[in-house]
């Protein structure tokens, strides 16, 4: 028989863990799997660990300080060694009754990778929606990866576990990693459920991700550097012809604006390219430091 695991992030959630740790633990029941639950407090403030604690047959890991989500989910499927592990969040907006439905699905079909896919996104204000689709538009558009309506809520086959685990990264984004490994998939649409919660992502995170994400699976923005050099020159070598016609033609050489704006554009183009440049050059150095992605400071085996 195969056995399943379920690999939870959890950040300050001491408030409904429980409750909503039973939920989820009653639809995995259904799958008539056995079934391994694996919580990874990533550095709560509150006191999650200690519900964590006292749960029965939980396995629980705690990193000494918040790492973010992605070292979460790294850390849980090092902590595997099922036939079948389920990522999913831990406050139901991934809702729990799709369990036997992905596991049903993967049975059926030959899959590696059997994915929630957001139906419709939750109501979020209109600079997350817009933020949302720029940011999949790019990932689309410059990296070849599509990421609308993906999750981090997904069915994985040993296989594709390991594969991942392989990777050699410290910076990771799970959500475009797991496609990038290409696996046989299938999707299960879901909607968000609403909630009165609001999210710990905070502007600045999420653009850090955005960026993170782009640069770890695209270098269209560097080549788009060398492009935005050459138009520049050709914008200079004609305006350069235009003075020099000018001149030639006996009248006075006017529009100093043009040329504070004509510098004012070139400072811009090259700053914004030191900018990406930069971004690149600190994914390298983060990369070379070999520093672990989470320090563990306890871990709570079931009795």
């Amino acid at each position: 028989m195969s056995t399943l695991s379920l690999v939870i992030p959890v950040f300050n959630e001491a408030e409904a863990l429980e409750a909503h740790l039973a939920e989820i633990r009653l639809h995995a029941e259904q799958t008539g799997l056995p079934c391994r639950i694996i919580l990874v407090d990533d550095g709560s403030s509150d006191n999650t660990w200690q519900v964590c604690r006292r749960l029965p047959n939980v396995e629980a890991i705690r990193f000494s300080r918040n790492f973010g989500k992605e070292a979460a989910i790294l850390a849980g499927l090092r902590a595997t060694r099922e036939d079948l592990t389920i990522v999913m969040d831990s406050d139901l907006e991934h809702p729990p009754a799709l369990i036997p439905k992905m596991v049903e699905l993967w049975r059926q079909g030959s899959y590696q990778v059997v994915e929630a896919v957001k139906a419709r996104r939750a109501r979020e204000p209109w600079y997350r929606r817009l933020g949302a689709r720029v940011f999949n538009r790019g990932m689309r558009t410059l990296a070849g990866v599509d990421l609308a309506g993906q999750s981090d809520y997904k069915l994985l086959t040993r296989e594709t576990v390991e594969a991942y685990l392989d990777l050699p990264e410290a910076n990771r984004f799970f959500r475009g990693l797991i496609p990038w490994l290409g696996p046989r998939r299938a999707e299960i649409p879901f909607e968000v459920p609403p909630s009165n919660r609001r999210t710990r992502w905070t502007f600045s995170q999420l653009v850090s991700l955005s960026l993170s994400a782009l640069s770890s699976f695209s270098y269209v923005p560097l080549q788009m550097i060398t492009l935005a050099g050459f138009l520049t020159f050709v914008g200079s070598f004609l305006l350069s012809l235009y003075v020099l016609w000018v001149k030639f033609s006996g009248r006075a050489v006017e529009g100093f604006a043009t040329v504070i704006l004509v510098v004012l554009f070139v400072g811009s183009i090259t700053m914004i390219s030191l900018g990406i440049i930069g971004g690149y050059l600190a994914r390298i150095y983060d990369e070379l430091k070999r520093r672990p992605p989470y320090v563990v400071a306890d871990q709570r085996h079931p009795d």
